[in-house]
């Protein structure tokens, strides 16, 4: 439930007093106000000063740090007073209020000796908002940000116009989403994440993806929400961290850090084909849901679509194979599903094996 605003002295006297006026008081508030009648401008409310800095307290608990402008808040017992990012992250923190402030309250402490050991940087959103800005900085020409978008196999020229939202997802890292729009259309507007990860005293650059998209509709235009969406956004509306177990973002998460981390000097990632022992450059375009688990074996998998470079519609489908066997998701094999055939002029996917006889699961 959202805390209603803080009114003045001067506005609380004057709604009683309509209050018992009644019908004939609301009648006289429909008419042009004489400058006697006119009352006194109450005061701006303060705003809302939550703990965390502000931050949602659910997120917090789960090792997120989302800031919030505290507009959906509770206050406890003792009169402090909790953001949240939206009713739903209030709801279930409600369930178990005692325990949730309590695993909040350790990440904050965590994070604090983490920062006192020296081993790495205790960054902020300022930080990772300047990370990104300096990204930006240096791959713009000409005054617009230019951004190679894999889905639309195309480069955009873009303008910054703001950071959105900026997340801190511990151990994961932070997510600054920022605002462009089209250099030559400025109600064309894309919403884009930044992904890093701290390294020491550094942010490294991990990827750039786009969250939201321009769609005409009539004369104007308006932002679309990409799908699939990137893994960073799954946790904010699943709690995770309120299940033991392990989550599809968390096995799409140790796959996008390999594709992230084993790409060549041209951006491609090497990928050797089994059957043919050739090594293929391509390019990452999109994860697709759903994780899947294979119940005997323990493994998880997941399929995502890459391009060949240069190409239009030649499309690989490339499974990552992910084991947990040393208590961490780990990337042990990645295997050529389906490759691109021409077949009339049109290239398709064929598949080189399939899932038949297997006991697998999905993983939400």
């Amino acid at each position: 439930m959202t805390r209603a605003p803080i009114l003045s002295a001067a506005a609380a006297a004057l709604l009683l007093g309509l209050a018992a006026a009644g019908p004939a008081a609301a009648e006289d508030a429909a008419t042009p106000a004489t400058p006697a009648m006119t009352p006194a401008p109450s005061a701006t409310p303060a705003p809302v000063k939550g703990q965390f800095d502000n931050s949602c307290a659910m997120g917090m608990s789960e090792g997120q740090t989302i800031k919030t402008d505290c507009s959906v808040n509770w206050t406890a017992s003792d009169g402090k007073v909790y953001c949240f990012s939206s009713e739903k992250s209030k709801e279930t923190f409600l369930q178990n209020a005692d325990a949730n402030i309590k695993k909040a309250q350790d990440f904050v402490a965590a994070k604090k000796s983490a920062a006192t050991s020296g081993k790495t940087k205790n960054f902020t959103e300022d930080d990772a908002n300047a990370a990104a800005k300096k990204v930006i900085d240096e791959r713009s020409k000409d005054g617009a940000f230019v951004f190679r978008d894999p889905k639309l196999n195309a480069d955009l020229h873009l303008v910054f116009d703001e950071f959105k939202i900026t997340r801190g997802m511990e151990g994961y890292g932070w997510f600054p989403n920022a605002v462009f729009h089209d250099k030559d259309e400025p109600k064309k507007k894309y919403a884009i994440d930044f992904w890093f990860k701290p390294e020491g005293q550094d942010l490294k650059l991990m990827d750039i993806r786009v969250q939201k998209g321009p769609k005409q509709e009539g004369d104007s235009w308006v932002m679309i929400t990409r799908s699939p969406q990137a893994w960073w956004w799954l946790p904010a509306g699943e709690h995770p961290g309120d299940m033991e177990v392990t989550r599809a973002w968390q096995v799409m998460s140790a796959i996008h850090g390999y594709i992230a981390t084993h790409k060549d000097k041209d951006g491609n990632l090497p990928i050797k084909d089994d059957k043919t022992g050739e090594t293929l450059p391509l390019e990452f375009v999109e994860m697709h849901m759903p994780v899947r688990h294979l119940k005997k074996e323990g493994e998880y998998f997941a399929c995502t679509d890459f391009r060949k470079p240069g190409s239009q519609d030649q499309y690989y489908d490339i499974d990552f194979w992910v084991n947990q066997k040393t208590g961490k998701l780990v990337v042990d094999n990645v295997k050529v599903h389906k490759v691109p055939v021409q077949e009339d002029g049109v290239w398709t996917q064929v598949p080189r094996y399939t899932f038949d006889g297997m006991d697998i699961e999905e993983t939400n």
